[in-house]
């Protein structure tokens, strides 16, 4: 092999290496923008218990997972936590949204009003029940948390305060089936 074609081969491999190198980085961009909430459609199940989502009052969230970069979506915020909080999913979450419940009515599912869930304020140990019994009801702001427990009881805790001790502990509810399709 000549020095020429050694050099040529060497520019050849940079070049291919800078080519390829901008794609990844552009591929990693595009995921990073595209990882929004997303609606919840009247067929989507609950990654965790498999009821239909969209079937039953409170706020649902969804989350996505790093190997598989694709939202995982839940009937409540009870069952998102639960399948959070498990040690081998915790550090493979990218994102968590959840209804920001101070915008969405408590038997209703509004896509428009997601909210990240680890900035959120979650009122735990409520009146009203959710898809599978008491669920955390999560806001925007500190006074739509206040107002909601106002009305509702319960106490504000922080997305870094839940646990899944918390979880197993939460207050029954009475549950309310007629909003049931």
């Amino acid at each position: 092999m000549t020095c020429l074609s050694s050099k040529l081969l060497i520019v050849c491999m940079l070049l291919c290496s800078v080519f390829l190198g901008g794609c990844g980085e552009s591929k990693t961009k595009m995921t990073q923008e595209s990882r929004k909430a997303i609606a919840f459609e009247d067929s989507d199940e609950c990654h965790l218990c498999g009821m239909v989502i969209t079937r039953f009052p409170g706020p649902k969230g969804q989350l996505y997972e790093q190997e598989v970069e694709r939202v995982r979506k839940f009937c409540s915020t009870r069952d998102l936590f639960s399948h959070y909080l498990q040690p081998e999913n915790t550090h493979r979450v990218l994102d968590i949204y959840v209804h920001n419940m101070a915008e969405v009515p408590w038997g209703k599912t509004d896509d428009r009003y997601m909210i990240n869930a680890r900035e959120a304020l979650f009122v735990i140990n409520h009146k009203l029940s959710g898809a599978m019994g008491p669920t955390l009801a999560a806001f925007g702001k500190i006074g739509e948390a206040k107002a909601f427990m106002n009305t509702h009881g319960g106490s504000i805790v922080t997305f870094s305060d839940i646990t899944l001790e918390m979880l197993a502990t939460l207050e029954p509810v009475e549950m309310n089936m007629s909003g049931m399709h």
